[in-house]
């Protein structure tokens, strides 16, 4: 039985089917029935009309940032058209958001690694191919090798890049969040306390799914000024 929040993602291969809604029906029919009975919030429904001289997907960004808003789970009919989709899978795998599929209830993001892997055999390929030709220039007599730095210094680069990827997924939750804050300055919202209460009745968590308060509206707000600084 599902339960929590869902963003729809549908996706179509023309224009001329996105504007029919040819296929589109029969997607959203599907991620329906699959929530039908749950304790659950489809929070919006995103659809993609796909060309195939482009390899962006709009939608699926915008799709997977109401995700991170909302703490909420991406959600598409049939996973066996995405699974295919090198972009589907780059953008899931790099988002930092929970995937599931009507027609199999059991994909996540680690069913999406699993395929991803399939594209990784050919790279292991080449790289024992690189090995074996290094092992080749080796017994000709090529001196190899180089400084692979010391035990120290590994630790540190980890734990630097740790901390840069935790910066790296609050700077995105904050950039997420600044069109829906500066659409609720719109609506008549004026200080931090009033922000905060409107994105708390939107129904939108914090990103540990708590309640919003001005505190932490002014660090969304002073976390996307600073990057603004460093561009």
């Amino acid at each position: 039985m599902a339960n929590g929040r869902y963003v729809a993602y549908y996706r179509v291969s023309t224009e001329r089917q996105g504007k029919s809604g040819l296929g589109l029906e029969a997607q959203r029919e599907a991620v329906l029935s699959y929530l039908n009975g749950g304790r659950w919030k489809l929070v919006d429904e995103v659809t993609e009309v796909e060309s195939g001289k482009r390899n962006d997907r709009p939608a699926l960004a915008r799709a997977l940032s109401l995700c991170r808003i909302h703490n909420a789970t991406l959600i598409i009919a049939k996973l066996d058209r995405l699974a295919r989709n090198v972009a589907f899978i780059s953008n899931l795998m790099d988002s930092d958001v929970e995937f599931t599929a009507a027609d199999f209830p059991h994909a996540n993001r680690l069913t999406v690694h699993v395929l991803a892997a399939v594209a990784e055999y050919e790279a292991t390929m080449i790289s024992q191919r690189t090995k074996a030709a290094l092992a080749a220039a080796k017994a000709r007599g090529v001196i190899l090798g180089g400084d692979r730095g010391t035990i120290g210094s590994q630790a540190s680069a980890g734990a630097k890049a740790s901390a840069s990827v935790r910066q790296a997924k609050s700077r995105k939750k904050a950039e997420d969040l600044l069109p829906v804050i500066e659409a609720i300055k719109a609506d008549g919202a004026e200080s931090l306390r009033e922000i905060a209460a409107a994105l708390n009745r939107r129904g939108i968590p914090t990103a540990r799914g708590g309640e919003w308060s001005a505190v932490q509206v002014r660090r969304i707000l002073s976390n996307v000024k600073a990057r603004a600084n460093n561009l």
